[in-house]
Formats: structure tokens, C-alpha cells, sequence
């Protein structure tokens, strides 16, 4: 027992001095050395699991989120320019199947996959991706029926967008030309691939924003068309990029992508779904010997109609000819009228002609001179006794007028103001010719003018007007007379 305690102490006592004798790490160097023994043994690797923690693209672009499975989790990037070119997107709750670079992360002390490619895990990831990418979209109504548009009948130029390599656009030509050829515009695309959903979506807005009338003429119709393949091959027709640009499509759309049973979103979004593209070219323009046909028979119903109605006037017109007299009976009662009044009329010119002459006789016996120098001397007394009258109605008149002058007059003199004058008063003026009519109005050297019933004088004011209660005193007082009068009105100077 003593020899085993010894050997114990021995070994713990060399354990202790190799861990003092362990290299000194930083972290930054053990970080490194971590992420080059993780990047060499396992460098690229091909993971399956479920998308967790998925919040779309942070503001630089990049992309973050976790795939676990029932026991593990890893963390998963995605950097900008990969995620910008990825066919399929991660979404939250995806079976996918990722390949990237295994490394760490040294800020969090965390290993991590660099994502370089994405697919879903199985048919059944893609259909549930399907499935919900359809609500989605059907939630914003972009399958709506009211958003879809009739098909022209008759299309001057088609556009056409797929693949120019495939048999697509040659089967699509081929039946076009045994319908009814028509002009048709070619958008190359690629239908499958990573970059096909831009292309097709870019091709679809280019077709609208041709000019109405601009060197290359606007289609009338728009056919998106593909052949048949898997789910994965069509996935770019299930894109939002390409659904979202063929519900904004102001030209009407047809969509013929894969085989009957092939059914992709962009069939939802589209105004017509063509179960093939050979039936989408037989949706787009009618057969022309059928449309020649159906006129050709049109055009004999009418003429056969037209002909129909003219046969049927013809018999009206026939059954009522038949009950109208015939034209000899018509004229016969005005040809005989006609007959008789042609017998009667020169006898009626005759007497019209002698009863006019015994008029003008009549006349003229009326005219005779001594009648006529009757009439004139008749006139002759009617005009001196109008003129007569006329004469005695102007006297009259400026009588009357002479009268009410000169009553007028002696009014204006009984009413005027220098009757007053005449009688020995006077009219005081200032200045400006208006009468005062009052002492009060005159100020101490105030020019004024004084009018008598014989002509004026000019007399200037000595002093203010007395107070009223000297007036009484200056009445007794005896008029002042005028300087140079001769005994009448006094002088005020």
C-alpha cells in the first residue's frame, strides 16, 4: 500500500510539472488554430436540416439564421451577393439541404456553415413552399378574377417569351402559321436556372413599356411559355418576381408552362392558362378558313335575307298596285273639267275685257273739266279756310303765351329783392358777394360791398359790432347821412 501511495504522488507531482511547462496561448491565437483545424478537417461540407430563426436580409445585405434538426444547431450565413443570386430563398420552418465552408466565428466562439448553395429538402419542401408562396400572393389578390383581362380576337403582333432554342417557340410558330399568321415578337429567356425568374419577369415588363407606336410595334399579346419538367425545373414560373409582373401586365397574358398537369403560380396570375404552348398559339389568334368559312356563310344569309325582303316589297308593291284605280280613271274627271273650261274661256275673256271698259268708261265720265275745275275751287276754299284757322289758332296761342310771360314777370318782381331796394334799404355783401345778416358777421376792417336800389358802393368796417344791448341806444341816435348824398339815406362813413 506504502508503494502504491508513492507512485501516486510521483505521477501527480510530473502532471503538474508538464501543465507548468504547457505553450501560453492568447485567445485570438487559439481562435485561429481552432478555425484552421475545423476548416481542414471538414472544409465543404453538404448539411440537411431545418431553417430556424430565419428574419430575412439585415441591413447590410447579408443573411443569418440556424438549421437544426431534433438534437443539434448550427449556425448559417448567407453573404449578400450569394443570397441575390439564389434560385430558392431560406423561409422559416424549410426542410432545405445547404453546402458551404465549415468555420468558426471568433467573436462568439461559435463554429458556422458559409452557405453557397440552397435547395429545398425533397419534393414535399417544395410543395409546402408552393403552398404557402400561393396564399400569400392570393391574400394580396393578385389571383383575382376582376384583375384579368379578355384576350383580343384577333392580335396584330404576338410576343412570345421562352427559350429560342427549344421546340417551344417552333411548335408555337408552326401552329400560329396554320391558324392565322400573324406577326410575332421573340423576348429570349432563359426558362431554367438561377437567372431564368429575372429574365422572364424582365421580358414581361419590357413588352409593356413599348411605345404604342414606336419603331418596334407593342404586342397585343403576351405568350410565356416553357416545356415540360419536374418541379424543380419550372420552380423559376413559381418565383414572386415573375407571378408579380405577370399580374401587373397591361397586356393580356397567356400562360403555357409545362404539360397539362403541370401547374405553376404564375398560371394563376396569368389572364388565360394554356395547358400546353401548342394550345396557347390556338388560344391566341382563331383559325382563318373557319373565320373565311363562317363569312362566306354569313355573307349568303345576308345576301340571301336581302334578296328575301326585295321579293317580299315587290309582291306589297304588286297587291297594291292591283287596288289602286287605274290612270285613265284617274284623269278622266279632270280631263273633262279641263275640257270645259277651255270651251268657257274665251267667252269669259270677253266679258271680263267689256266689264273692265264699262268701269273705265264710268271713270272717265267723272273726269270730265268742268267736274275736275269744280273739285279744284272746292279744294281752293278748304285750304284758305284751314288757312284762316290756322292763322287765328297762332294768335291765339301767343296770346296765351304773352299772358302767362308777363304774369311770371310781376311774380318774379313781387318776390325780388330789389323791390326791398327800392323801397330805401340796403344789401350789405362781404367780399365774396354773400349777403350778411347779421352785425356779428362784420369783423373791424372788413371790406364790404352795399347795394342800392341804384348801383353799389364799397365801404370798409370802422370796429367790432356794438353788444346787443347798445343797439337800442345807437336807434336813438339820428342816421349818419352819406358823404356827398342829397338828402335821402345817410351816409355809414
Amino acid at each position: 500500500m506504502a508503494r502504491v501511495r508513492i507512485t501516486e504522488e510521483v505521477e501527480v507531482r510530473v502532471e503538474a510539472t508538464a501543465r507548468v511547462n504547457l505553450p501560453e496561448w492568447t485567445v485570438s491565437e487559439l481562435s485561429a488554430a481552432l478555425k484552421k483545424t475545423v476548416e481542414d478537417a471538414y472544409g465543404y461540407v453538404r448539411v440537411r436540416g431545418e431553417v430556424s430563426g430565419f428574419k430575412g436580409a439585415s441591413p447590410s445585405g447579408h443573411v443569418y439564421f440556424r438549421l437544426k434538426d431534433d438534437r443539434a444547431v448550427l449556425e448559417g450565413v448567407i453573404w449578400k451577393g450569394v443570397y441575390g443570386r439564389m434560385r430558392v430563398k431560406p423561409e422559416e420552418g424549410l426542410d432545405v439541404i445547404v453546402s458551404g465552408k465549415l468555420t468558426t466565428f471568433a467573436g462568439s466562439s461559435k463554429y458556422q456553415i458559409v452557405i453557397d448553395t440552397l435547395e429545398p429538402a425533397g419534393v414535399g419542401a417544395l410543395m409546402k413552399l408552393l403552398e404557402e408562396r400561393k396564399k400569400k400572393l392570393a391574400a394580396e389578390g393578385l389571383f383575382d378574377e376582376a384583375r384579368k383581362q379578355l384576350l383580343p380576337f384577333l392580335p396584330e403582333v404576338i410576343g412570345v417569351v421562352t427559350s429560342p432554342t427549344g421546340a417551344v417557340i417552333r411548335d408555337i410558330l408552326h401552329r400560329l402559321a396554320d391558324r392565322f399568321p400573324r406577326r410575332v415578337l421573340v423576348w429570349p429567356v432563359r426558362v431554367q436556372g438561377e437567372a431564368s425568374a429575372a429574365e422572364v419577369a424582365n421580358a414581361i415588363s419590357g413588352f409593356n413599356a413599348l411605345p404604342e407606336r414606336g419603331p418596334l410595334p407593342r404586342p397585343d399579346l403576351i405568350i410565356v411559355a416553357r416545356g415540360g419538367g419536374s418541379l424543380e425545373d419550372l420552380w423559376s414560373f413559381n418565383e414572386e418576381i415573375v407571378v408579380r409582373a405577370a399580374a401587373d401586365s397591361m397586356i393580356p397574358l397567356i400562360s403555357a408552362v409545362g404539360h397539362e398537369t403541370d401547374v405553376t403560380l404564375i398560371d394563376f396570375a396569368a389572364d388565360k392558362r394554356a395547358p400546353t404552348p401548342t394550345a396557347a398559339a390556338e388560344m391566341a389568334v382563331p383559325v382563318r378558313s373557319e373565320l373565311i368559312g363562317e363569312l362566306i356563310s354569313k355573307a349568303r344569309r345576308a345576301l340571301a335575307s336581302w334578296q328575301r325582303g326585295q321579293e317580299h316589297r315587290r309582291t306589297e308593291l304588286r297587291a297594291a298596285a292591283r287596288a289602286l284605280p287605274a290612270l285613265d280613271e284617274l284623269l278622266a274627271v279632270p280631263r273633262q273639267r279641263l275640257d270645259a273650261c277651255a270651251e268657257r274661256l274665251p267667252r269669259a275673256l270677253i266679258a271680263n275685257a267689256q266689264s273692265h271698259h264699262r268701269r273705265l268708261t264710268s271713270v272717265a265720265a267723272r273726269l270730265s273739266p268742268r267736274l275736275l275745275k269744280q273739285r279744284l275751287a272746292r279744294s281752293s276754299e278748304i285750304i284758305v279756310a284751314l288757312g284762316q284757322r290756322s292763322k287765328r289758332a297762332r294768335e291765339n296761342y301767343l296770346q296765351r303765351r304773352a299772358d302767362r310771360l308777363r304774369s311770371a314777370g310781376q311774380l318774379l318782381a313781387a318776390f325780388s329783392y330789389r323791390g326791398v331796394l327800392a323801397r330805401g334799404f340796403a344789401l350789405v355783401r362781404d367780399d365774396a358777394g354773400q349777403p350778411l345778416r347779421s352785425a356779428a358777421a362784420v369783423a373791424g376792417g372788413m371790406r364790404l360791398a352795399i347795394e342800392f336800389a341804384d348801383g353799389r358802393v364799397g365801404a370798409t368796417a370802422d370796429g367790432d359790432a356794438a353788444p346787443a344791448k347798445a343797439e337800442s341806444k345807437a336807434k336813438a341816435e339820428p342816421k349818419p347821412r352819406l358823404r356827398g348824398g342829397s338828402g335821402g339815406q345817410g351816409t355809414l362813413f
